[in-house]
């Protein structure tokens, strides 16, 4: 699961992602609202976790920028400011959760569990290419009901790759979902992960092929 964080306490922000990050969440930080525009313009998230006290704004006036993008898109608000007028204005703002600081790093998990059980009526739950079942709402795959145990970069590449079958998909685009802000990519490592993806689903039968396009990206499609 790619998160991410919207929050200027640095030191908070530092925590935070970093508890993420062991429960392999991959995250991406920005501390301003025109920065979290310009990361959702750039990338896809499967959860955003927003503060409202922000240097350039309230972050619940991103929450209808993000819904416009992606309407099932979960958002838990994160604020200091949780009194029962303030929870009230970011849900009616759509947020799907509003948790007041400081909390417990296990609610927070709990939260985040929580607002991605919730079904995604006006999302396709599963996508189905050649023998292959991919769970969008769990991030898993199946072959002939086998779970495939995939490394969660593997997962990002399949994940985002099989929402695109048949088309073409930018390297920059399978990096952003992949990668952090700040990770450090080394020029062969998304052929790597391609590499050992396409050779499990080739080993489990899936019936798909990853094709390279040559110095443009990758195509997913059905085995012919």
């Amino acid at each position: 699961m790619k998160i991410l964080l919207v929050e200027d306490e640095i030191e908070f922000a530092a925590t935070l992602r970093g508890a993420l990050e062991r429960e392999l969440f991959i995250v991406d930080h920005v501390d301003r609202l025109d920065l979290a525009h310009e990361a959702v313009l750039n990338s896809s998230y499967d959860l955003v976790l927003l503060d409202r006290t922000l240097p350039d704004g309230d972050g619940i006036s991103l929450i209808g920028h993000l819904r416009a993008g992606d309407p099932g898109l979960p958002i838990i608000v994160l604020s200091a400011r949780g009194d029962v007028l303030d929870r009230v204005a970011g849900l009616d703002q759509g947020a799907d959760d509003y948790l007041k600081k400081p909390f417990a790093l296990d609610e927070m998990f709990a939260r985040i569990r929580a607002v991605k059980r919730r079904p995604k009526i006006i999302h396709v739950e599963q996508i189905h290419v050649g023998a292959l079942v991919f769970d969008l709402a769990n991030e898993e795959s199946t072959v002939a009901g086998i779970r495939l145990d995939l490394p969660r970069r593997q997962v990002r590449v399949l994940a985002t790759l099989v929402k695109r079958r048949g088309r073409t998909v930018l390297r920059e685009s399978l990096e952003q979902a992949v990668y952090g802000f700040d990770d450090e990519v080394q020029s062969n490592a998304l052929d790597s992960h391609v590499s050992r993806l396409r050779r499990k689903l080739t080993e489990a039968g899936a019936g798909i092929e990853i094709h390279p396009i040559r110095g443009v990206g990758y195509l997913l499609r059905e085995s012919s």
